[in-house]
């Protein structure tokens, strides 16, 4: 019996006690009722709090209407057990039959097992790297590819609709910037006050040379850096895309923030907007009136020089996305955007949305990378940069997208590349990755002994590393949910290292396989199926991360 299935009947039972009691129950949902898995599983399999979060609306005591909801809960198939402790908590018991049934289902279910419907059908925009074509990706973008790739596979594994989308910044100073570098690097210049530099320019001022037209010598100074300018981004860009590729982030979408304005598409975003009541002219600038919307300042859309501000993009960005029907769209920026937050909700409002649904941003921290305990630099500017290629080939993709989404994107992070290179449990990512492996070793040897998955009988799994095991598995979709909801990847990285445990545990305990002349009983050919629904939900989760399920270590 899953969580799921037991929540189901849950809400059944206690829909009933509310209408005999006169109350409404008509707005209860599966959310309200679902049980949740004790930190101490001898206070049984699954607990519910359901009797003290009603009692108030009905108006009785929690431990009264505990005991009314226990004794339907006990008329449950499968259910052991039920016992109302403190004030009105429901712990329940399954037996083993209907507690191990799940291992049969995992198996049945395959990869399907851990989907949701969360975002069943919702059009989803999730924008995350958008890193400027003017050097390689850093470790504060490479944190967004392992962290947004992974919050769009379990976004799909929610039902949703998915498009991953680069914002492709093509419109602004820094390209100048960057044009100038490669320029000032060619004529054998210092690098520009403003420019960049490092080792990345060099190489590719030296590309651009190789396939620039052959009269590129004789050209004057703009035109050289016009030159320079075009095919040094579209260099830098295809690198980008290659590394990310490399890495196992595909884009669908590369939006080019140039083509907003060379289509008219911001102009048609103010005129929206003035439309709605929200644009003034002032001191010769338009302005969007974003007070109204718990900004801190109105901002500036077109300056009196008639050049559109920073902001004016972004509207022009956000109704593109919103008219290409996207119902929630998700960017993901670096900690240096935070001010950006509150402007880009009064946007949203001011275009007739809902912040934070139809837009959110999501803010992650820097990424420190540690050798020796020392902290690798990374900076663009002065060339001593620490990119994606460096991570990959430190400690391999696998090791290199774990590690990034491991740990809460609004918290620090510091990647100690020594641990990560080590074969050892210390090494997170080797422990689940490990866990994987012995399944499908398992599941090698025990068909060399003859033992298949022709027979399963759950009551056989009566051991506490079983039963353990069990509940485990039982909360991935849960998880999964979870993650989804709350934005929140590492919760299913920190899952799977929960179970790899618990698996690595039931190993220790179990046999899968008879020892010496045993006889091959349906306890060995259940239990199969127990190694074999473990792995199915390691493969899964790991897929959710990018990360490959290997079948030898």
């Amino acid at each position: 019996m899953t969580p799921a299935e037991l929540s189901a009947q849950l809400l059944v039972i206690v829909s009933g006690a509310l209408e005999r009691r006169g109350a409404d129950a008509s707005s209860l949902s599966l959310d309200d009722v679902k049980v949740e898995r004790p930190k101490n599983r001898d206070h049984g399999d699954w607990a519910s709090n359901i009797a003290m979060k009603l009692a108030r609306q009905v108006g009785v005591n929690p431990r009264e209407l505990a005991l009314e909801l226990a004794e339907g809960i006990r008329s449950i198939e499968g259910v052991s057990a039920v016992d109302v402790a403190g004030p009105g908590f429901i712990n329940i018991s399954l037996d083993a039959a209907a507690a191990g049934a799940l291992a049969k289902a995992i198996v049945e279910q395959g990869a399907a097992y851990g989907n949701g419907t969360l975002y069943e059908g919702v059009t989803i925009n999730l924008e995350f790297v958008s890193a400027n074509p003017t050097g390689p990706i850093h470790l504060g973008g490479v944190r967004w590819a392992a962290v947004g790739d992974s919050l769009a596979r379990i976004f799909q594994a929610e039902g949703g609709i998915v498009t991953r989308e680069y914002y492709f910044n093509d419109h602004g100073g820094q390209i100048d910037r960057f044009a100038r570098s490669l320029l000032a690097s060619h004529l054998g210049e210092p690098t520009p006050e403003d420019g960049y530099g490092g080792q990345y320019i060099s190489d590719i001022t030296a590309r651009v040379v190789e396939i620039a037209p052959a009269d590129l010598a004789t050209l004057p100074r703009d035109a050289k850096q016009e030159v320079f300018r075009a095919i040094g981004v579209d260099l830098m860009f295809g690198d980008i895309k290659n590394s990310l590729h490399e890495f196992g982030v595909d884009f669908d979408v590369y939006f080019h923030e140039n083509t907003l304005h060379e289509n008219g598409d911001v102009e048609k975003a103010i005129a929206k907007l003035n439309d709605l009541g929200h644009i003034y002219e002032s001191e010769g600038a338009t302005w969007l009136r974003t007070t109204e919307f718990g900004d801190d300042k109105d901002r500036v859309v077109i300056k009196s020089d008639g050049e559109g501000a920073y902001i004016s993009g972004d509207l022009a960005y956000y109704l593109n996305k919103r008219e290409r029907g996207f119902e929630r769209n998700l960017i993901m920026l670096g900690a240096d955007h935070h001010g950006y937050v509150q402007r880009l909700m009064a946007m949203t409002a001011a275009f007739g949305d809902t912040p934070r649904v139809n837009l959110e941003i999501l803010i992650g921290q820097m990424v420190n990378l540690l050798k020796g305990g020392t902290p690798q630099r990374m900076s663009k500017r002065n060339g001593t940069v620490v990119v994606l290629e460096d991570l990959v080939e430190a400690v391999g993709v696998d090791a290199a997208r774990y590690a990034l989404v491991r740990s809460s994107s609004d918290s620090q992070l510091d990647i100690d590349l020594d641990l990560l290179t080590k074969r050892t449990n210390e090494n997170p990512v080797f422990y689940v990755q490990y866990a994987h492996a012995r399944t499908r070793s398992v599941a090698r040897n025990a068909a060399d002994s003859g033992v298949d998955r022709s027979a399963f009988d759950a009551s056989l799994l009566t051991h506490e590393t079983e039963s353990s095991l069990l509940g485990i598995l039982a909360e991935f979709p849960r998880v999964v949910t979870q993650a989804a909801e709350l934005r929140e990847p590492h919760r299913v990285a920190r899952y799977a290292e929960e179970l790899a445990g618990a698996y690595h545990r039931w190993y220790d305990n179990c046999r899968v396989t008879p020892l010496g002349d045993e006889t091959v009983t349906d306890l060995h050919r259940t239990r199969l199926w127990l190694n074999d629904a473990t792995g199915t939900v390691l493969c899964n989760a790991l897929g959710l991360l990018g990360v490959s399920a290997p079948e030898r270590m």
